[in-house]
């Protein structure tokens, strides 16, 4: 297993600000958590915070993420953009994530993957490739940080994971269908090993946050290309809005400048869902 640092994650990486402050443990419980810590205490724009292990890794809603040690990519990284960002805009951040992780595994391995909202990149069949946490500090109308976790799925087999994915404790909901069903890795992709990847790729994929949040800078949004990648536009879904009950079915229309899903209801009407949970139908 080839091992990841600091040191090779700068060493010729042609960025000014995003992963020119590192940090890098072997082992951690969730590096979001570390870099929400770490924000706190005035952590600059641009740190990494970088692991082989995580042990308490979390998706969205309270949901687990697994990762044998040095199989995937676990990252998490900080954002400072009060000024440019509002708290409502968070989710353009998510968006060019996204795109900039998207677009570094194409780079490497010339896979196209798909974007399902309002998170995730997935793959031909559905099965989850990577997932994006992004949590924020708010004051007000001021966005003062964000951090967006990562975690790439790059060389690991989930073939043989078939048993239910418990809850964690006192997490009810947070456990899931077996990995096996929903979860694939570029080594599964690919049909070889892809160990040696989880560097190029990062190096790519911090160019590329760079050069996408200097775009968003000069007003160029990442909304129209993020909806020409998602998945499901124009097909019929099913979407759990988070925080209520219940659950609202339509065509998936596409996203409006903030990423928030616009879901064409039966009775012709657009409804906007800024958070939740989708599933095609």
């Amino acid at each position: 297993m080839s091992r990841l640092s600091g040191d090779l994650v700068r060493h010729r990486l042609p960025t000014f600000v995003f992963g020119q402050n590192v940090i890098y443990t072997e082992q951690t419980g969730s590096t979001n958590t570390e870099l929400k810590r770490l924000a706190r205490w005035g952590a600059p724009e641009g740190m990494l915070y970088l692991t082989d292990e995580q042990l308490v890794g979390r998706g969205r809603m309270e949901r687990s993420w697994h990762a044998p040690a040095g199989s995937s990519l676990l990252l998490s990284l900080l954002f400072r953009p009060a000024g440019l960002v509002a708290p409502h805009q968070a989710q353009r951040l998510t968006m060019l994530c996204a795109l900039a992780l998207a677009d570094a595994i194409e780079l490497h391995t010339e896979l196209s993957a798909g974007l399902k909202w309002p998170n995730d990149l997935v793959w031909i069949d559905g099965k989850k490739l990577a997932g994006i946490l992004t949590e924020l500090d708010i004051e007000g109308d001021v966005l003062n940080w964000a951090v967006i976790g990562i975690g790439l799925n790059v060389n690991v087999d989930f073939s043989r994971q078939t048993e239910t994915e418990p809850d964690r404790p006192g997490r009810p909901g947070s456990g899931g269908p077996p990995l096996a069903q929903v979860a694939t890795s570029l080594s599964m992709i690919t049909g070889r090993d892809t160990g040696g990847l989880r560097l190029p790729i990062l190096q790519s994929f911090l160019f590329n946050v760079e050069q996408r949040y200097e775009a968003l800078r000069r007003g160029e949004l990442p909304h129209p290309e993020w909806q020409e990648r998602l998945v499901g536009i124009g097909q019929s879904v099913t979407v759990k809005v988070l925080e209520e009950s219940q659950r609202h079915e339509g065509i998936l229309a596409g996203v409006d400048e903030n990423g928030a899903m616009l879901l064409t209801q039966a009775d012709g009407s657009t409804l906007t869902i800024f958070a939740g949970d989708v599933t095609l139908r």
